[in-house]
């Protein structure tokens, strides 16, 4: 499934026209927006359930409102100026989302643990700590390099409390979110094969996804924690 033009053409006018009487004149813009969004999702799915076992139900369910929550923002534009999809991976065994964006400028696919409670954060620091040659092995090599680059997220500027600041892994135990994620250009996203992009991009993940499972899920002694 290709996303469409008027796709795009739809999320660069409603950034300039981020109001309810210019998004109630065009809904039928918005509607039709909105179904080629739904089919790509639901693409994107189809080639993400061939590689991995994902929760999510369907493409329609994975896509995120178009409607801001203004409550407590200062910014009161009612609108988004993108799509946005999230894919949960089924069971306690499987950790870690897959994300994809779609905004004129700034299209990306992510992933990863935004903002892990504090006894998972403890796990996946102990993890790092103790198996710190097998995680840079995974984040360090030039296959993870050439597709996310960098490992992402927050970061402590000292040392987490209850480990060593002479670890020799404490630059990646200082982070407090651990995020990856891949930029595309409008031109890529329009393409035929954006899809099938974005289902191996999200592929290219599970080799990171899974060893923090095993941190999140396994004691230091090798027992299930589920």
């Amino acid at each position: 499934m290709v996303l469409q033009q008027h796709n795009i053409d739809f999320l660069k006018a409603i950034a300039r026209n981020n109001n309810r009487d210019w998004f109630m004149a065009n809904k039928d813009k918005y509607e039709a927006a909105h179904q080629n969004s739904i089919e790509f999702a639901e693409a994107v799915l189809q080639g993400l359930q061939s590689v991995d076992e994902i929760e999510t139900a369907s493409g329609k369910k994975s896509l995120m409102r178009i409607y801001r929550d203004v409550r407590f923002s200062k910014d009161k534009t009612p609108y988004k100026n993108n799509w946005g999809g999230g894919f949960k991976r089924a069971g306690e065994n499987r950790r870690g989302s897959f994300y994809f964006h779609i905004e004129p400028g700034n299209s990306f696919v992510g992933g990863g643990f935004w903002n892990p409670e504090s006894d998972d954060l403890k796990r996946i620091r102990l993890g790092i700590s103790l198996r710190q040659n097998e995680f840079e092995k995974i984040v360090l090599s030039k296959e993870f390099k050439a597709v996310f680059g960098e490992l992402q997220g927050d970061k402590l500027k000292t040392c987490p409390k209850g480990f060593d600041k002479t670890d020799p892994a404490l630059k990646w135990l200082q982070h407090k979110q651990f995020l990856i994620s891949k930029k595309f250009s409008d031109k890529e996203v329009l393409s035929p094969d954006y899809a099938k992009k974005v289902t191996e991009t999200f592929e290219a993940m599970l080799p990171f996804f899974n060893i923090m499972t095993e941190f999140l899920t396994t004691s230091p002694d090798g027992e299930s924690l589920l």
